[in-house]
């Protein structure tokens, strides 16, 4: 009897459990706040795209934070004024982006975007004249009332 109360009180524990974790790997429908954020999110990535093909840094230096850090894909860790400086001197030109978002998740203040891009470098940069491809993660905070970003991670996707 204790056996087949034992092997009982394991199965209801498994079943909880897996109701558990079905539960919390189910999508919920956004909110409508939620779809205005993402939006918003969407637009300004755009945005910041279209800043880079116009050598736009008056738009950059808005849409990103004082505190925001890159990892870049020629691996170099840094920071928004360095990223400006690299814009504004011409090393960093990008003639040709093609940003495609894949993946936006909210939390709360935060936002997590992710997808891919193609760009053609210009300028001085040492594959300039060459298309690639990258993969980006990009953290957007709510800061003083309005969305920046906090943080980006590009890599450029070996062919």
């Amino acid at each position: 009897m204790e056996e087949y109360l034992s092997h009982a009180l394991l199965f209801a524990s498994l079943a909880a459990l897996s109701t558990l974790f079905a539960s919390a790997q189910t999508p919920t429908s956004p909110t409508g706040q939620d779809k205005s954020v993402e939006d918003e999110i969407r637009r300004l990535n755009a945005q910041e795209a279209d800043a880079f093909l116009q050598k736009d840094s008056k738009t950059l230096a808005h849409l990103w934070s004082e505190d925001f850090v890159v990892t870049n894909p020629l691996n170099k860790f840094v920071n928004k004024h360095q990223v400006l400086g690299m814009i504004d001197s011409g090393f960093l030109v990008i003639t040709s982006y093609a940003r495609q978002v894949e993946y936006v998740r909210i939390y709360g203040d935060t936002v997590i975007v992710a997808g891919e891009e193609t760009v053609t470098w210009g300028g001085k940069m040492p594959n300039a004249g060459k298309s690639e491809h990258l993969r980006f993660t990009g953290i957007w905070m709510k800061q003083d009332g309005r969305w920046q970003e906090v943080a980006r991670h590009a890599n450029i996707v070996p062919q």
